[in-house]
């Protein structure tokens, strides 16, 4: 009786098997057959009714029936796999006789590529590069540097405020702090990064690239602030563009200066550019403001230095003539392949 009951569930598997055409309906066909209700599980729940003599060779003959099934679904489903992929190869098979399609190559972004020249000038006089966080506690971004709380200086800066003690830094002057903290006399780097600003127009972005540079040692002086940064201006525009330093004022450094270039353009007879100045700002600097050094455990009496900052995306409008911050930002592949 349990052979004719194997041999009809072998007989009416392998019929139902003839005309799978697919894996969802090979999977239907595995759970008639071996799945909790299916054929073959119900007839191996039946075995606990059989005497024990009857039960060995039922079960026995039962699970040779099983691993056929098994093995003849596994068979089937890797000839359906194998038919599948030699339909989709015909499909979508590769004619190595058509052209090529031409990728253009990736360009160096402006605003990067000024990044880059800028600071192998600097790197090239002996500076080195520090880095610091872009989410900065407001010690860092405004008292160290002769910033506290109500001071007017702060309304220069239009700040993202994360928390009352946490803002996204405005400009990278707060790495100066942090590596003076850690390192003492002399010391001389630069320290490029993103700096953010509630300001957006032609001329301004939220988000902006700044370098800060630092210079701090025995008898440092306004002159040596002025040679590095007259060579720096002349690496980077012209041997022969003119430098001036103007009077200004920032709370960190004093005495300050605002330096300006002669226009590139107009070369100084006036321009809309310069806007018939014959002159373009282009950084701030100044001697670092003694009560920087105290904040910091310098010894004001024994150490001087000069400190500058200038804005990435200007220098790069002006060495290619960008009319409009914006540009930079806006992933034109038209625009920056020009670059």
């Amino acid at each position: 009786m349990g052979g004719q009951k194997n041999s009809f569930l072998r007989e009416s598997f392998l019929n139902e098997l003839g005309p799978v055409v697919s894996v969802p309906e090979l999977e239907e066909l595995r759970v008639r057959y071996l799945g909790k209700k299916g054929l073959l599980t119900a007839e191996l729940k039946n075995l606990g009714g059989l005497p024990p003599d009857q039960r060995r060779t039922a079960g026995a003959a039962l699970n040779e029936t099983k691993e056929f099934i098994e093995h003849a679904l596994g068979q089937r489903k890797q000839e359906l796999k194998d038919l599948e992929l030699s339909r989709k190869l015909a499909s979508e098979g590769i004619d190595v006789t058509l052209p090529g399609s031409y990728v253009p190559p990736g360009r160096v972004h402006p605003v990067t590529q000024t990044l880059e020249e800028i600071t192998d000038v600097f790197v090239s006089m002996g500076f080195s590069v520090e880095e610091g966080p872009e989410v900065e506690l407001d010690y860092y971004n405004f008292e160290a540097l002769n910033i506290p709380k109500e001071h007017p200086a702060r309304e220069m800066q239009d700040t993202f405020y994360v928390s009352k003690d946490v803002v996204l830094r405005t400009h990278t002057s707060p790495v100066q702090v942090r590596v003076m903290q850690r390192k003492s006399p002399p010391l001389k780097f630069i320290a490029p990064g993103k700096v953010y600003r509630c300001d957006a127009d032609i001329s301004h972005t939220p988000m902006f690239h700044q370098i800060e540079g630092l210079m701090v040692g025995e008898d440092i002086t306004f002159s040596n602030l002025k040679s590095v940064l007259e060579t720096f201006l002349h690496r980077i525009f012209s041997p022969d563009v003119p430098v001036r330093f103007r009077p200004s004022y920032f709370p960190f450094t004093e005495p300050s200066a605002e330096v300006d270039i002669g226009c590139i353009f107009c070369k100084g007879t006036g321009c809309r550019t310069c806007k018939g100045s014959g002159w373009i700002e282009i950084l701030g600097a100044g001697m670092v403001n003694p009560h920087v050094f105290e904040m910091v455990g310098y010894d004001p009496k024994q150490y001087s230095g000069f400190a500058f900052g200038m804005g990435i995306e200007r220098i790069t409008m002006l060495k290619f003539s960008i009319d409009d911050i914006r540009l930079f930002f806006e992933n034109d592949i038209r625009f920056l392949g020009q670059f």
